[in-house]
């Protein structure tokens, strides 16, 4: 828990940097100095007290997690929206269900979810451990009951013998299949990017437009005011104008909260050129496109967040934006396939 802490702390330097640097308008040499450092990223992956790490439990998680066998159709795992070769997304609008067909929101990335709380784009799941059974046992996704899953794992040796190496010899039971998931979850981390590189004092590893980017990232833009810290995320929800009519987010949960109507989750912007289409409906194309979208300021409504308005950057600054996060992407991972238990 001490890196969790640690990774608080970095967020809260951040924000206060950016309050001060967009005061002045624009990111000095030595404010730029200052924000790097705080961009570090953290030494330890956060487990919780409730569930710490065990090799036992990661390695079940991770078998549970590419097994298809977790759907009705047993045609479709986890990994099916969530590709270690997408940067563990799907690369589609719309996430796709267990009848193949596409889903109300797209499939959100699973890079540095450990340091993230309140999961889902409305943040309606409490915790990581939380998540699982919901798009398992959704009619839309995945469509398996908590039973007829518990039923067929415990059919197959493989697995009984995995769980009592993990939890001990007691059954498999949803709680164990909660933990054991999660786990593995923790440990997808984002690999080491230009922008890493740059931050740890290699000049050369991103461009002068990429570093002119990045201070209108802190400043000018206001990015920062939100995708905040090492993840590049406040992990909260905000109106940025984009989404319409019934689609308004956390205001579901929240009907009376005037700035939560339209709010979504704040995405990490890790893998962020590997990750098209964006925003939680998929509904823009390209990096260019997202930009021009926040240049633009959305839809001015009372829900919209303070952070968003229109910019006015012209096009040479919106291709230094772009260029900064680019630098945000790093090289694909190399990752191998469990073999599944039957």
């Amino acid at each position: 828990m001490g890196a969790l802490v640690k990774a608080a702390g970095l967020m809260g330097a951040v924000t206060l940097l950016v309050s001060a640097v967009a005061s002045m308008g624009g990111v000095i040499e030595s404010s730029r100095d200052a924000l790097r450092e705080s961009y570090l990223r953290p030494a330890e992956i956060p487990f919780p007290k409730s569930n710490p790490y065990s090799e036992q439990k990661n390695s079940l998680g991770r078998t549970l997690f590419f097994d298809p066998l977790l759907s009705k159709s047993e045609t479709r795992s986890c990994a099916s929206c969530h590709s270690p070769g997408l940067s563990w997304a799907d690369g589609r609008p719309r996430a796709m269900g267990d009848r193949q067909q596409p889903l109300p929101l797209r499939t959100p990335t699973l890079l540095n979810v450990a340091w993230t709380p309140k999961l889902g784009w409305d943040g309606h799941f409490r915790d990581l451990e939380g998540v699982a059974f919901g798009p398992i046992t959704a009619v839309d996704n995945m469509d398996l009951s908590e039973q007829e899953l518990i039923d067929r794992l415990s059919a197959i040796p493989g697995y009984v013998d995995a769980f009592n190496s993990a939890f001990g010899e007691a059954g498999i039971t949803r709680v164990k299949i909660e933990l054991a998931l999660a786990t593995f979850e923790r440990t997808i981390v984002s690999d080491e990017a230009p922008f890493d590189r740059w931050i740890k004092g290699d000049e050369t590893a991103i461009s002068e437009s990429a570093k002119r980017g990045f201070d209108l990232f802190n400043g000018k833009g206001n990015c920062a005011a939100c995708h905040s810290g090492w993840a590049f995320t406040d992990a909260s929800f905000h109106d940025i104008g984009s989404a319409v009519n019934d689609d308004i987010g956390r205001g579901r949960l929240f009907p009376t909260s005037v700035k939560l109507q339209y709010a979504f989750k704040t995405p990490t912007l890790r893998d962020v050129a590997r990750r098209g289409p964006y925003m939680h409906d998929g509904s823009v194309p390209t990096l260019a496109a997202v930009v021009e979208l926040y240049n633009l300021g959305g839809i001015d409504r009372p829900s919209r967040a303070d952070e968003v308005h229109q910019l006015g950057l012209p096009e040479s600054e919106q291709a230094d934006l772009i260029a900064f996060l680019r630098t945000l992407t790093g090289a694909p991972q190399r990752f191998t396939f469990p073999e599944l238990p039957r």
